[in-house]
């Protein structure tokens, strides 16, 4: 598509529908627009099919073939919604927290398998640390290495029971060829 020429532009909250260099029709609402980069980014119905969620899609428009204005927006668009910070600083500390426990895992020399079993654990328990090789769960569980049901060890208990079903599961899923969903 060519570049939009000076006093073009696509205004928040207007209809668009693209044709992309793929031929993948996109269509939805104008959020935002970048004349300099070239960047529109439409808030579109969910892919998961949910009525109360939406994609939100960029679209370099240097990749698209066509471009069509379906309903053009001539008022001033609604307010933008406040964004709560704290949760939004919280969930990136979270993030961080994760990424950096996947790389000491991996610098650390753990196995596959007992980096596939720290994540599943936890995916259903936040509390869940390495300590050298060692998987921590909730200060009361430890797993070492080869990261079997017999290498749960704890205080006898609804947490180290529950870990030991983790275990079992992860270690069933493995031996059988499929994955562990991370």
């Amino acid at each position: 598509m060519a570049a939009p020429g000076p006093g073009e532009y696509f205004s928040v909250g207007s209809q668009v529908s693209c044709l992309t260099c793929l031929g993948q029709r996109l269509q939805g609402e104008v959020v935002a627009f970048d004349y300099q980069s070239k960047m529109l980014t439409l808030k579109c119905a969910s892919s998961s099919g949910k009525p109360n969620l939406y994609d939100v899609v960029l679209i370099n428009l240097a990749y698209v073939s066509e471009v069509e204005i379906i309903s053009d927006r001539t008022e001033t668009p609604p307010p933008l919604a406040s964004l709560n910070v704290g949760k939004l600083a919280n969930r990136a500390r979270m993030e961080k927290e994760d990424k950096l426990s996947q790389a000491y895992a991996i610098s650390a020399g753990v196995s596959l398998e007992g980096q596939q079993l720290f994540q599943t654990i936890h995916k259903t328990i936040k509390d869940c640390k390495w300590q050298e090789k060692n998987i921590i769960v909730m200060d009361d569980v430890v797993i070492s290495p080869p990261y079997q049901v017999d290498n749960c060890k704890g205080k006898e208990g609804s947490a180290l029971s529950h870990v030991r079903k983790i275990d079992w599961l992860t270690h069933r899923l493995l031996h059988l060829g499929g994955e562990v969903p991370c």
